[in-house]
C-alpha cells in the first residue's frame, strides 16, 4: 500500500498498483439523509471548513485499553479533500475526491461519530455511514496540525451553535403592571422657567445672551483683514 502517493493504491498479486474505490476498500460511500437532502433546492448548505489534503486508513483491531493510536495504522485506502458542512439540521464530514468531486464517504456528526487518537492531534477516527445505514470506523490523518485544529474547531463551533438554538429563551420575571394613562378629569401642569442673562454677565436664568462682538474697522468698510501667518513666504521686493 502506498501512503504518500497522490492516488489511493493497493498492491495486487503481480506487484502492480491500481486505484481503489470506496467499495473495493470496503468503505460505505453514501449517507441516505445527506443524499436525499441534495434533491431539495430549499435546503441551504453551509461549508464550515475545507481541508484539501487528508489520508484515510483501514483500522487495525482496537486496543483493549488506552484508545486509538495513529502509529498503528499501516493500510492507507484513500487521499483527498475533507469538508465540514451543515445542511438543514445536519452537520456532516464529507470525504471528497479532489479531482472529480466524487463522494468517497460521509460521516454524519452525532455522539461517538468522531474520536481523537491518544498519540497525535493530527489523527482522528470517523464513524461513516452509507445509504443503507451500514456504518464502519475509519482512520483519518492530516499532514499539518493547523489542518487538524481547523477541523476540530469547526466541529466544536457547529455543536455549540446547535446547542444554543435548542436552549429555551430566558424568561423575564412577571412584574405587576401599572396604569400610567390619564384618567378622565385629570390635568397635567408643566412649569417652564424662562430666565435671561444680562449683558453684564449677571446670571438671571437658564438662558444666556452673548455680548455683541466688536466689529473691526475693516469689516465696517466691507473688507475682512486676517493677520498674515508667520510661516507665509515673505514678499519679495518689487512685488
Amino acid at each position: 500500500m502506498s501512503r504518500r502517493s497522490g492516488k489511493t493504491t493497493a498492491n495486487n498479486d503481480k506487484g502492480s498498483t491500481t486505484a481503489m474505490t470506496a467499495e473495493e476498500a470496503g468503505v460505505p460511500n453514501e449517507s441516505a439523509e445527506y443524499i436525499k437532502s441534495l434533491q431539495d433546492p430549499d435546503v441551504v448548505e453551509r461549508v464550515r471548513c475545507v481541508i484539501k489534503d487528508a489520508h484515510v486508513f483501514k483500522l487495525p483491531p482496537r486496543p483493549t485499553s488506552g484508545g486509538w493510536r495513529g502509529a498503528d495504522w499501516r493500510e492507507e485506502v484513500w487521499q483527498g479533500t475533507v469538508k465540514v458542512v451543515e445542511r438543514g439540521e445536519m452537520t456532516l464530514v464529507l470525504l471528497v475526491d479532489k479531482t472529480n468531486g466524487q463522494m468517497f464517504a460521509v460521516c454524519p456528526i452525532k455522539d461517538g461519530a468522531v474520536d481523537r487518537c491518544v498519540d497525535s492531534s493530527r489523527y482522528f477516527v470517523l464513524r461513516i455511514e452509507n445509504a443503507n445505514g451500514r456504518h464502519m470506523f475509519i482512520g483519518m490523518a492530516f499532514n499539518e496540525r493547523n489542518d487538524a485544529f481547523d477541523f476540530n474547531t469547526s466541529l466544536e463551533d457547529a455543536k455549540r451553535e446547535r446547542e444554543a438554538i435548542k436552549e429555551p429563551p430566558v424568561k423575564l420575571p412577571d412584574l405587576p403592571s401599572k396604569d400610567y394613562s390619564i384618567k378622565e378629569g385629570e390635568k397635567i401642569t408643566v412649569n417652564i422657567k424662562n430666565k435671561i442673562v444680562s449683558n453684564h454677565g449677571d446670571t438671571a436664568g437658564d438662558h444666556k445672551v452673548k455680548r455683541p462682538s466688536k466689529v473691526s474697522a475693516s469689516s465696517k468698510k466691507g473688507g475682512f483683514a486676517l493677520k498674515p501667518s508667520s510661516r507665509d513666504t515673505q514678499r519679495r521686493s518689487g512685488d
